[in-house]
């Protein structure tokens, strides 16, 4: 009998709490990066209720995932594999979404405050760092490796 909660199993649950709580916190809760989101006053409030939909969305997939993850009967590497593809999604759409007209990483009043990490916004260095383990938990749950799903 394989152990339930292996180490790609902890890295894609890790994430999926990370996407759970990651917007809702920096979005809405914590002064300094909510000021730039939900309590930014030069935000229309369509563009709040997109915030809004976001932060949702993600609280979503996060507990969506960690469902997938704690079922122990079945095909458990399929749901795995499943849950690592939608947690993915949104931490991917940030670099395409830079391609649309009239889209920034920042607004300009927050540009000195902005942290940029090896020369990429902190948001889209974090994507990078999520989409990274994301990867290497799928290649060790693989059927090629020994690691237990």
């Amino acid at each position: 009998m394989t152990r339930h909660w292996s180490l790609p199993r902890i890295l894609i649950a890790a994430i999926a709490v990370e996407t759970a709580l990651g917007a809702l916190l920096f979005d809405l809760v914590l002064d300094g990066t909510a000021a730039e989101h939900m309590g930014n006053p030069a935000w229309p409030p369509h563009a709040k209720f997109h915030d809004a939909q976001y932060i949702v969305m993600s609280l979503g997939l996060g507990v969506l995932t960690l469902a997938l993850l704690a079922r122990r009967r079945g095909d458990t590497r399929s749901r795995l594999l499943c849950a690592a593809g939608i947690l993915a999604v949104p931490w991917a759409a940030m670099f395409p979404a830079l391609l649309l007209p009239g889209t920034a990483t920042y607004d300009p009043q927050f540009r000195a405050g902005t942290q940029f990490i090896l020369g990429l916004h902190g948001q889209l260095f974090m994507a990078a760092v999520t989409l990274a383990i994301l990867a290497a938990a799928t290649f060790l749950a693989l059927p090629h490796r020994r690691a237990a799903t």
